[in-house]
């Protein structure tokens, strides 16, 4: 499998926030999800990725070269749509375009032009009076014009309406699969992620808690309900966050595959049930369970 983007024992250290040994390798062809709480370091990551802070060691490659002294190469072949969108504020996205167009040797206007009208961006309308979802769709529109095999989005559906954030979130699912192109998002809104990500990087606390393929993760963590004396003692210490009711307990497992074979009984006696968990239930479990 080949690596579009390695990130080696990355540290970046401030006043109250460490970025502590991160290693990531995103795969060529696939999406790839970061996940995590405000503060966890998402965004850091992807400054330290496109060259716009500097890490304080560790190595980062991406299409196998050092972004620090091949950053025009890189950048050349890199979609970024940031945080924040910053624009001429007196020009229109006709003139935006132009301009970006000089910073690109693959720029093609036909499908800068095709953004626009999909996005319903009024092409000669001063920037100044384009809500925020517009920018950011602007500067969707202008990561995707250009031919990039690596796109990175640092919570790229912030401002949109379910729709557009449906759109936008198919047209990076079919530039994965269909153009074999890479992606990096980081988004809050786990549905986003669990809707297009394949694999999945967990941030907690400036480090990387955890890391795998999205099937993989969904098939392992489980949600558990079992009355009492239904569960095996050994399976039931394995449980995290287990909660007890009048009526029964629940935990969760990350590891059901394994336990599959102990819980069969219950299950088909309907003393235990299984219940699939959701991106977000987690990160709730390694925000609490470490």
């Amino acid at each position: 499998m080949e690596h579009i983007l390695r990130l080696q024992k990355i540290e970046k250290s401030y006043q109250e926030f460490v970025l502590d040994h991160i290693d990531l390798e995103v795969s060529k062809g696939y999406v790839t999800g970061l996940i995590g709480p405000n503060g966890a370091g998402k965004t850091t990551t992807i400054k330290l990725i496109m060259n716009l802070i500097c890490p304080d060691s560790g190595r980062i490659e991406i299409f196998g070269l050092g972004h620090d002294r091949h950053e025009l190469q890189i950048k050349n072949r890199v979609g970024y749509v940031g945080e924040e969108q910053f624009f001429y504020e007196q020009r229109s996205a006709d003139w935006t375009g132009r301009f970006v167009s000089h910073f690109f040797t693959a720029w093609e206007p036909e499908t800068y032009a095709t953004f626009l009208d999909r996005f319903e961006l009024p092409p000669k309308q001063r920037i100044k009076k384009y809500s925020k979802g517009m920018r950011v769709k602007l500067s969707l529109a202008i990561a995707l014009s250009h031919a990039p095999d690596l796109i990175i989005l640092d919570e790229p559906t912030s401002g949109l309406d379910p729709v557009v954030r449906r759109d936008v979130l198919d047209l990076l699912h079919s530039a994965a699969s269909e153009e074999n192109k890479t992606v990096l998002i980081s988004s809050h809104i786990t549905d986003d992620t669990e809707r297009i990500a394949d694999y999945i990087v967990y941030m907690i606390q400036g480090r990387i808690a955890l890391f795998a393929s999205q099937d993989e993760l969904l098939s392992n963590w489980k949600i558990i309900h079992f009355k009492q004396g239904a569960m095996p003692d050994r399976v039931r210490e394995s449980l995290e966050r287990v909660e007890t009711q009048m009526f029964g307990s629940t935990g969760i497992t990350r590891n059901y595959q394994a336990l599959k074979d102990d819980l069969a009984a219950g299950i088909s006696s309907g003393d235990i049930r299984v219940e699939n968990v959701g991106l977000d239930d987690i990160l709730i479990a390694l925000v609490n369970g470490g």
